[in-house]
Formats: C-alpha cells, structure tokens, sequence
C-alpha cells in the first residue's frame, strides 16, 4: 500500500544517507539510475525527495547504495514535495534557474497561453532532460528539455 509523508524531515534525513553513500561508492546518479527503467533526472528527484520510486526501481537503488530495507521501503513513500525554502534561492545554480524565469517567466507564460489557451504545463506528467552540448563558440552548453503536458483550465 502507498504511504505518505507527512513533513519533509524524514525523506531529507534518507537524503543525506544516500548522497553520503553515492560519495563513498563514487557513483554518477546516471550509474544508480541504470537498470531502473527510469530517466535520470526522475530517479535522481525521488534520491532528492521529491517522487516516490516504484518498488523494483527503489530495490535497484537501494543494492547499488547498500542501503537497508527500511531505507528502501521509504523510497517508495510519496514525499512532502518541494526543496527550495521561501525567498530567494541562495545557492547560484538554482538562483540562476530563479533568475530565467524571473526574466522569462510572463514570456513562456503568454506564449503558452497564446499557442494552448488558458491553462498550465503540468509538472506531474513531466519529462526532464539534460544534455551538455559543445559550444561552437568554445566551452560547454546546457541543453535542457522541459516537457510537461498542457493542461487546460475547465470552467465550472
């Protein structure tokens, strides 16, 4: 049966033990993520706490981690989401992600709405994607693919 969460406090505590453990293993989220079935970017959110992982998945990780039963059983409990506190991000990746929808935020809003018509991109039927790219110019790109499905406000 599907659990959930009730704070944040016991998935950010797994949290620590599984990063603690991916350094000591010297393993690439990309390396836990295989045999999973699952995107990258999906497995390593629930590491983060923030999905639930299915069962076989969280036995997968769970083996290559060493973490225990318990450890693995809490995989599979739906989390009290979110990881960024209230206010302004500190940390300079996540602020710069901050800072592009601060800038194109009321751009990706009006042209969703110009091209799908009043309603979101849902962040639950969601694909994300991240590819370093050579730059032409010099140096490295990043490629990032955020695929949500579109879904539009009903009235009532």
């Amino acid at each position: 049966m599907l659990q959930s969460q009730a704070t944040q406090t016991t998935r950010q505590d797994l949290t620590e033990v599984i990063l603690a453990s991916k350094l000591k293993k010297d393993l690439t989220y990309a390396q836990i993520t295989e045999g999973t079935g699952l995107s990258e970017a999906f497995v390593t959110a629930a590491l983060l706490g923030q999905h639930p992982l299915p069962a076989d998945a969280a036995k997968t990780v769970g083996k290559k981690l060493g973490l225990d039963n318990d450890a693995i059983a809490l995989l599979q409990t739906v989390p009290v989401r979110g990881s960024i506190g209230n206010g302004l991000p500190t940390d300079p990746t996540i602020y710069r992600f901050y800072e592009i929808v601060q800038v194109y935020g009321t751009t990706l809003k009006a042209l969703v709405h110009e091209k799908f018509g009043d309603g979101i991109i849902s962040a639950i039927n969601f694909k994300l994607n991240i590819e370093k790219v050579e730059d032409p110019e010099g140096g490295s790109r990043a490629v990032i693919t955020l695929d949500g499905k579109y879904l539009p406000t009903k009235p009532f």
